[in-house]
């Protein structure tokens, strides 16, 4: 086991479920997953109506709200919708799983394995790096998207009455306390419920606006591209920006991908062709006519389209499907950083599981503390959805992008497809990804900048964390006593054997533990029984059952036990000893003494990181959650050896 948290590779991921743990959900019926994938996948990109359109005609760079110009928009909503979600996402990307799951780190893993990163020199390592600084951008999104969701819900209140206009940003902060609030808790009480609500959500869209259209049926005319054309052609410059406005309503396409483990690829396309997608557009074509009869209503499209008596119950509505928005992307990162953990990116968490059946269901308190507080210093920074809409979109449209690249080298890999098949589709997909980024690229100065600075912050945190353990790993392994080596010392000085059964965690699963080897020195015994126990993370989401531990006998009484878990897994090294049993290893718990090294990390004059690099590590190991907590140790039956370490 790894105590410096790095972990080890040893089986190529594989596109396609395994009989992964993940996928025991997937035996339920289609329709209660679809149901499900409306609840927890459709959220962010569900409740994208309440600010997107708005934005396009906001006093901030928006254009006038004629005719062509609403026909325009309105087709480049629904192209967008179709070539990036329903072609990229749902056709091509979600069919790279890595044994079910899904994500941008799930894709990295697919597309550059372990062995080819070691042999692959700088370009694999550049484009590996892309993955990670998408990863870190995903918090970006993370803490934007509860903030923007909750506080364009809440705005409806202006249109019901300006009285209530001084309450909006309140109300947000207290409804966002709340939600964050209730995360220890766990989802799993409400979380049946959030499918039901969605639905209802999904519905109310699509008849609200139905309802207009009736009144303003030309605004069908719409899915015509000819008006995506000639909107750029009419405005030139200021259309093309436009596009940062239009990207709005792909915030949340991401999920589709990485929740794809929850639910599987054929649930969430049923619910984007069969519900998701009618009823966004339709909705959007609604607005858009509400717009074309009255212009003035683009101030808030998506309120105005309710008669007078409903406005107060969609508000409460619409609060409801942001918050459930915003504890996808709550969720989301909290399983973004366990993968990180596990897969070497991030220091070790305090993890809690808030469900002892749904392995899913985790909370991370200082992540969730994190990020009430960044998102309630978003709402009181920027006080409206159209300001925080400037801030949005950029870090996504970047992860999107981040995402086609590795997309081709995991197409090459994984379907065998040739680099013009693979360059030919994903240039499609870049050129998008590329006018998208390009667009909002104007937004960096009206708050853009915001989720940059967190992407940059994680990426730092998380290369300099694998740079560092690296690092600290070839120091280790550079210090360790071959195990053959050490067996023939204790075979020829016969050193004293004392009862009992001593485990030392091994972070390398061929040399010798630097804490049994600082044991043997200052104490001069050793006990009967000694087991060394590694645990590796391999590349996949979930390790199978007969894979989990494997047992050698070294002789002298030593035995070597190695754990395997993937990297949605937590490791748990009392479940590989009871694993043991059928291997001829028996452990009694009042017998058996854990031990382990902690390294005291210092920062010295070597080549390789920068020193202020070397600094910001060792301040990331201090405040590592303690290995005996991760791997789940008997807090009474562990002794620790402390280790120096220079870097």
């Amino acid at each position: 086991m790894q105590t410096e948290n790095g972990a080890g590779r040893e089986s190529e991921p594989s596109s396609g479920p395994r009989d992964a743990p993940s996928n025991a959900a997937h035996s339920s019926p289609l329709v209660f997953l679809t149901l499900g994938a409306l609840g927890v996948v459709y959220g962010d990109i569900g409740t994208s109506p309440l600010y997107a359109l708005r934005s396009c005609f906001s006093s901030v760079g928006g254009v006038e709200a004629t005719h062509d110009n609403v026909l325009g928009l309105l087709s480049l909503i629904f192209w967008s919708l179709i070539l990036i979600v329903s072609i990229k996402y749902l056709a091509f990307v979600m069919r790279a799983d890595n044994r079910g799951e899904g994500g941008i780190l799930a894709l990295m893993a697919l597309a550059f394995p372990e062995r080819d990163k070691a042999v692959g020199g700088r370009g694999i390592w550049l484009l590996v790096s892309l993955g990670v600084f998408g990863a870190a951008l995903l918090y970006g999104d993370g803490l934007i998207t509860p903030a923007i969701s909750v506080l364009g819900a809440i705005e409806g209140l202006e249109v019901a009455t300006p009285v209530l206009k001084p309450y909006v940003v309140p109300l947000t902060i207290l409804v966002l306390g709340g939600l964050f609030s209730v995360q220890r808790i766990g989802t799993g009480r409400v979380g049946s419920m959030f499918g039901w609500v969605m639905l209802l959500w999904f519905f109310t869209l699509a008849a609200l606006g139905i309802n207009q259209i009736i009144r303003v049926p030309q605004v069908l005319a719409a899915v015509n591209p000819v008006y995506a054309i000639n909107f750029f052609s009419a405005n030139g410059l200021a259309g093309f920006h436009q596009l940062g406005a239009v990207f709005l309503v792909l915030t949340g396409a991401e999920a589709l991908y990485a929740d794809m483990g929850h639910f599987g690829r054929k649930p969430i396309r049923c619910a984007w062709f069969g519900l998701v997608l009618p009823a966004l557009f339709l909705n959007y074509l609604g607005q858009g006519a509400l717009v074309l009869q009255d212009p003035e209503a683009a101030v808030n499209p998506f309120y105005r389209l309710a008669p007078a008596w409903a406005l107060y119950p969609l508000i409460a509505l619409a609060t409801t499907a942001a918050v459930i928005a915003s504890q996808a992307l709550i969720s989301g990162s909290f399983s973004l950083t366990m993968q990180a953990v596990q897969l070497g990116f991030a220091p070790r968490v305090a993890i809690e599981h808030t469900s002892s059946s749904a392995r899913g269901q985790i909370y991370i308190p200082w992540i969730n503390w994190g990020l009430m507080f960044a998102c309630i210093g978003l709402v009181l920074g920027f006080r409206s959805s159209d300001n925080l809409a400037a801030a949005y979109g950029i870090a996504v449209v970047l992860t999107m992008i981040i995402t086609t690249l590795l997309l081709f080298f995991a197409a090459r890999r994984l379907w065998g497809w040739s680099g013009l098949k693979a360059g030919a589709i994903c240039a499609v997909f870049l050129a998008a990804d590329l006018c998208f980024l390009g667009a909002n690229l104007t937004k960096i100065r009206h708050g853009g900048w915001f989720p940059l600075v967190v992407g940059v912050l994680g990426f730092t945190l998380m290369s300099t964390w694998k740079t560092g353990r690296q690092r600290l790993r070839q120091r280790l392994i550079n210090s360790l006593l071959p195990i053959e080596d050490f067996l023939k010392d204790v075979e020829t000085t016969q050193p004293p054997r004392v009862p009992g059964t001593a485990i030392f965690l091994a972070g390398n699963p061929d040399g010798t533990p630097a804490a049994l080897t600082h044991n043997f020195k200052h104490n001069k015994i050793i006990h009967k029984r000694v087991v060394l126990l590694t645990i590796l993370t391999e590349e996949i989401p979930f390790v199978e059952s007969e894979r989990r531990v494997s047992v050698a006998d070294l002789g002298q009484g030593f035995h070597r036990v190695i754990g395997r878990y993937g990297f949605m897994e937590e490791p748990n090294a009392e479940e590989i000893l009871k694993l043991c049993k059928p291997h001829g290893l028996n452990f009694r718990e009042m017998e058996t003494t854990f031990f382990l090294s902690r390294e005291t990390i210092i920062a010295s004059d070597r080549r390789g990181l920068a020193r202020w690099r070397k600094h910001l590590f060792a301040l990331l190991a201090r405040n590592a959650q303690p290995a005996n907590a991760y791997f789940r140790l008997p807090p009474n039956r562990v002794v620790e050896l402390g280790l120096q370490v220079e870097i």
